[in-house]
């Protein structure tokens, strides 16, 4: 076997470091990072892939972690249309109901 694997983490001329992963997520999370890119491409005014959208959010994440003391986490679950709400605190649906969903809200058509 010849194969070979590309390696799952490499240095970037820029400095930074590129990983190679496989995520399974929610189809929820999906259409989030859908309005995501959205949001960005808007901004920046050029398309924005969803891999972008991502790097984006961690780095957002990352410096927002470094900026804000940290808090604890109110007891009440947040409400599912607020920005960051919990996937978890979402009422429970058919995975086909809620693929058709979230492809609705990445289309706009929700």
């Amino acid at each position: 076997m010849n194969d070979r694997v590309p390696p799952a983490m490499h240095a970037l001329p820029d400095g930074e470091a590129e990983l190679t992963l496989v995520v399974r997520l929610p189809w929820e999370d999906v259409a989030r990072l859908g309005q995501e890119a959205g949001r960005l491409a808007s901004q920046m005014r050029r398309p924005v892939t969803l891999e972008e959208a991502v790097s984006h959010r961690l780095r957002s994440a990352r410096s927002a972690a470094h900026a804000k003391p940290a808090v604890p986490a109110p007891a009440s679950a947040p409400d599912a249309g607020t920005p960051g709400a919990s996937v978890a605190s979402l009422p429970a649906r058919p995975p086909a109901e809620q693929a058709r969903q979230a492809i609705e809200r990445i289309n706009g058509t929700a």
